[in-house]
């Protein structure tokens, strides 16, 4: 039961969809309509500037920590911030959150991607790791300059990270699995990414979009 409960709690965080929030405060459009139409902390930065895609990002990484710290507390839930019986608890309620940033009901199910949130849930659940996936992130992002490619390999070196350190952390199966669905999620997000990425037409960042 909470799982369910836990779902529909990061859901509604996850519902609070930043980038097309802040277009419309600050640039006035829809950001879906502008750019690679994907409502994320990229399209914020080439269509509305740094700042506006460096607070994007914030937001998005700290609804999900909220959700999952709300969760554990709730539920007795574990993690890098809180200490309990289980880290289920958080990751339902970022799985929950990183559904409703991608999913939002009141935008026609039209989102974001959900890599800002799936990092904040990487640093809850053992921010050591979470280091390690966002070093060699970043070691990606300097030599390709691709945030995509650097986005698809964090979201698959955190599970992987997780099932080497097994057995000094005890992460258990289902636990692992959750984050392999968040990766899964992420490469169907990022379809249109990868095919550029393989025919060589994807975007670096900094550059303009063709």
């Amino acid at each position: 039961m909470f799982r369910i409960a836990c779902l529909i709690i990061g859901y509604c965080f996850g519902c609070l969809q930043s980038a097309y929030i802040l277009g419309r405060l600050i640039g006035k459009i829809d950001i879906r309509e502008y750019g690679s139409g994907n409502a994320g902390f990229t399209n914020t930065t080439r269509v509305l500037g740094k700042k506006v895609g460096i607070v994007v990002f914030l937001i998005d990484l700290f609804k999900i920590i909220a959700a999952y710290i709300i969760c554990s507390l709730i539920f007795d839930g574990d993690g890098s911030f809180v200490e309990g019986t289980s880290l289920l608890p958080g990751l339902y309620a970022g799985i929950g959150a990183v559904l409703g940033h991608n999913f939002p009901f009141y935008l026609g199910f039209r989102g974001g991607k959900g890599i800002a949130c799936t990092l904040g849930l990487m640093l809850c659940v053992d921010w050591q790791i979470a280091l390690i996936t966002y070093a060699i992130g970043f070691v990606v992002f300097l030599a390709k300059r691709y945030i995509s490619l650097s986005s698809l390999t964090m979201a698959l070196v955190y599970p992987i990270l997780m099932i080497i350190t097994r057995n000094i952390y005890g992460f258990g199966i289902e636990e692992i699995l959750l984050m392999f669905v968040l990766c899964i999620l992420a490469y169907i997000k990022h379809k249109s990414n990868i095919e550029r990425l393989l025919n060589g037409t994807e975007n670096k960042f900094g550059s303009k979009k063709k």
